[in-house]
């Protein structure tokens, strides 16, 4: 429910904001756009002038833009979705950076010092007013600890859990909306977004899940020596403030302090590469934003990694499902693969033999290719295009899982314009391959296959005796849909209609004939009122009878 005064000019603003820029892009297809740039100027709207110019994708990324950070985060969200999107409006969503005015220190302070637990001044030698970054949800201010420890603070902002509350209801309402009144946006699964959306904003706003996801990384990647994962200040850490380690490093972006200081980029890449693979192939847990931003770069080509608000899940199932459909895609195996991406997918109406078709002329292109040639941004977008054909939709851990893969192999050629992620993939997958088929891996995957097809069978009578009481209580249906037969069923209902229709026309005039003999009775125009009223009508179903065969061109 929305909360009245707050959501309801809240409501407005959006409202406001999505009229300006015609979303939807019907404005112009209706020629609509010299009238609205006119309306928009009396009724001072801004950059009003760009919207006949702007594409579609332009103008959802600008509506975002203009709703503030809730709705920045929403389409950073939606540019990890490459299944449901086309490149275009990845492209833009991509552009969307999470930046905001700094709040000044003094508002921030009272609920520092409530989370530090006394205050800055008993913890700290030295802390920098000024923020080293800021965005929507929180900024970061370098500090010193009392033994000289330099350490950074990223703190939440003041009051910003009721915001996004509000925003998460207004979204929910919108998505309803979209879902019920347009099908152009039905076909991007609304609601499947928000609610990825949903979960990935509330783990963001607390600090300490992020901190833990932080330490998760850290101890899987404790022998690789080269990877620096910041330390985190529990006693001090909490869901609205993250203290921990400062890193002082080269910023991934700054390339030409990279090469000042000497450092080999071939290496870097190598070695950043490297740890995302294990992340990703060995632990099943990643960090699934890997962009240059969230990089940086140390002496003795050393990397860091930070920010893990954004975090991918793979279970082992997955894992195997990734390598077979890579492998079916490099060994040409393209029902293999078509399988596999159904099975990913909860669309039971694709078309399985038109699927195979375009993922057999996919894995031609592909296939002889050796691994060196391959681009894996070139062919995973080539794989998205295929899916969002036949709508098959990625499951949440899938679609950041290809997110992270395309951002990687970005950072990479960041660095090596040489790069090739799948060739650090290749080892992984050799060995998944490798271990899927030992002889031990088989017998517990028969093991555990055994006591699943026991507890089935021991479970059964259980299950028939809900089954049958189900049915005794009328609570049992079975509702069997043809789809094939829709278009004759509803041709036939029209027919019968028509028919009907004709029936009840013969029947009036007939009727309205034998009383146009009858002498007496009242008058209408001069003639029998009866008469004249069932000519009437059965013109007026004559004349819908005409036009509903000439509307169907039957």
């Amino acid at each position: 429910m929305l909360n009245a005064a707050r959501d309801l000019g809240r409501a407005h603003d959006i409202a406001s904001v999505l009229i300006r820029y015609g979303f939807g892009g019907f404005v112009r297809g209706l020629g609509m756009g010299k009238a609205l740039e006119r309306a928009g100027r009396v009724l001072h709207w801004q950059h009003v002038e760009d919207y006949v110019v702007l594409d579609t994708p332009q103008r959802v990324r600008r509506v975002l833009e203009d709703l503030g950070p809730t709705f920045i985060k929403l389409g950073q969200i939606m540019a990890t979705r490459v299944d449901l999107f086309p490149p275009q409006y990845i492209a833009e969503f991509e552009k969307l950076q999470d930046q905001a005015p700094p709040v000044p220190f003094e508002e921030l302070l009272a609920q520092l010092e409530e989370d530090l637990g006394g205050s800055i001044d008993e913890i700290f030698l030295e802390v920098e007013t000024q923020p080293l970054a800021a965005a929507s949800i929180a900024q970061v201010h370098k500090a010193v600890l009392k033994d000289g420890t330099p350490v950074v603070l990223k703190i939440r902002r003041p009051g910003l859990r009721k915001i996004i509350e509000a925003d998460l209801r207004l979204l929910q309402r919108l998505v309803d909306l979209a879902e019920s009144e347009s099908s152009e946006l039905r076909r991007f699964h609304p609601k499947e977004i928000l609610r990825q959306f949903n979960q990935s904003l509330r783990r963001e706003l607390d600090f300490a899940a992020e901190s833990r996801n932080a330490e998760r990384v850290a101890a899987n990647l404790a022998d690789d020596l080269n990877i620096k994962i910041p330390t985190v200040y529990w006693q001090w850490t909490g869901e609205r403030l993250n203290v921990q380690e400062y890193i002082d490093g080269i910023q991934g972006r700054d390339l030409t302090a990279l090469e000042q200081a000497g450092l080999d980029r071939k290496l870097l890449a190598d070695r950043g590469t490297g740890a995302v693979m294990k992340m990703i192939m060995e632990d099943g847990f990643f960090h699934a934003d890997p962009h240059a931003g969230n990089v940086f770069y140390l002496p003795d080509n050393k990397l860091a990694f930070i920010d893990f608000g954004m975090v991918g899940r793979l279970t082992e199932e997955r894992r195997e499902q990734v390598v077979s459909l890579l492998y079916g895609m490099t060994h040409h195996l393209p029902v293999k693969v078509a399988e596999i991406l159904e099975d990913w997918s909860d669309n039971i109406h694709t078309d399985e033999q038109i699927l195979i078709i375009d993922i057999e002329a996919f894995v031609d292109q592909y296939s002889s290719l050796s691994l060196r040639e391959f681009s894996l941004t070139a062919l995973m977008t080539d794989l998205m295009a295929i899916l969002r054909d036949h709508k098959l939709i990625l499951p949440a851990d899938l679609a950041l899982l290809v997110k992270a893969y395309i951002t990687l192999d970005g950072l990479g050629r960041h660095l090596n314009p040489e790069f090739n992620t799948l060739v650090f993939a290749a080892p992984y997958m050799q060995k998944i391959m490798t271990e899927r088929y030992k002889a031990e891996t088989l017998a517990k995957r028969g093991w555990h296959n055994l006591i699943s097809v026991v507890e089935l069978l021991s479970g059964l009578p259980k299950d028939l005796r809900k089954l049958v009481r189900a049915s005794r209580k009328g609570a049992f249906q079975v509702d069997i849909t043809v789809r094939r037969l829709d278009h004759y069923v509803n041709s036939m209902d029209n027919a019968v209609s028509r028919l009907t229709m004709g029936i009840v026309t013969a029947a009036l005039i007939i009727g309205s004939s034998i009383i146009m003999t009858v002498e007496g009775g009242p008058k209408l125009f001069g003639l029998p009122a009866f008469g004249f009223l069932g000519y009437s009508f059965a013109t007026v179903g004559g004349i819908w009878l005409l036009f509903s065969i000439w509307r169907s061109g039957q």
